[in-house]
């Protein structure tokens, strides 16, 4: 009875290592195959030009994201640029579709964003000095590819008040070692308990790194959003006057 149990302990002793070390090799592996860390660690901003197709409308966009934190989507709609989810530093804010006024967020929301400031440029970059932990849970079939299936859980944030468990799953393509899809449980709203999704595709290379120049986002089983990238700038000059909340007229 004695060495039955001294087996098992060994055997799990002998497991956990091994995947874990696995689950590196794959990060190891898709940074390297993106560009090397090298390119990863020197990166600041990144600047995307993208379209996003809604009801047959199509409506250009651009994404900024600085190392520093700051970020903000621009939407050219109806002649206008309405800004969504900006982040000056300090506050997050947007624009209200209907009245054209810059609002700040909700200061929950606000805080959960402050949280996962350390994704930038990636959030596998590091992720034990972000205090991230990630799990290698097998493989699984992505569309027709087999892929790795790795749970990343970050710092946890707040739902209505109360510190949530942070959890996201990426499939990383088994054969070019790149996330092909990110799942997420909505925490909050409407679709709270739904799973949402993110695909990618089509990587191509830009200021020396690979990025997925098609995406898509969406709930899981009912449907998604595609968004074509037209254009990645890595470490392009970005004006700070972009970042601001314009005063209340």
């Amino acid at each position: 009875m004695k060495l039955k149990f001294l087996a098992i302990i060994t055997a799990i002793a002998f497991t956990l290592p091994v995947q874990a070390q696995s689950v590196d090799e794959i990060l190891a592996k898709y940074f390297e195959n993106t560009g090397g860390l090298a390119k990863w660690k020197a990166v600041q901003s990144v600047k995307m030009s993208a379209k996003v197709n809604q009801g047959g409308m199509e409506f250009p966009l651009t994404i900024i994201q600085l190392k520093d934190g700051r970020q903000a989507t621009v939407v050219t709609f109806q002649g206008a640029e309405i800004k969504q989810g900006v982040y000056d530093g300090t506050n997050l804010w947007s624009t209200n579709f209907m009245t054209r006024k810059a609002e700040k967020s909700d200061a929950e929301s606000t805080e959960n964003f402050k949280a996962n400031l350390g994704d930038f440029p990636d959030p596998f970059l590091d992720y034990k000095a972000k205090g991230y932990k990630v799990e290698l849970l097998g493989k699984e079939n992505v569309d027709g590819a087999e892929a790795f299936k790795i749970k990343l859980t970050k710092k946890p944030i707040k739902v209505d008040g109360k510190l949530t468990d942070n959890v996201s799953f990426y499939y990383f393509d088994a054969e070019n070692f790149v996330p092909i899809l990110i799942e997420q449980e909505v925490q909050s709203g409407p679709m709270k308990g739904k799973i949402s999704q993110s695909k990618m595709s089509d990587y191509q290379e830009a200021g020396g790194i690979m990025f997925p120049f098609s995406m898509s986002q969406g709930i899981k089983g009912e449907g998604s959003q595609p968004i074509t990238i037209t254009a990645v700038e890595v470490n392009a000059k970005i004006d700070d006057a972009i970042f601001t909340m314009p005063a209340d007229k």
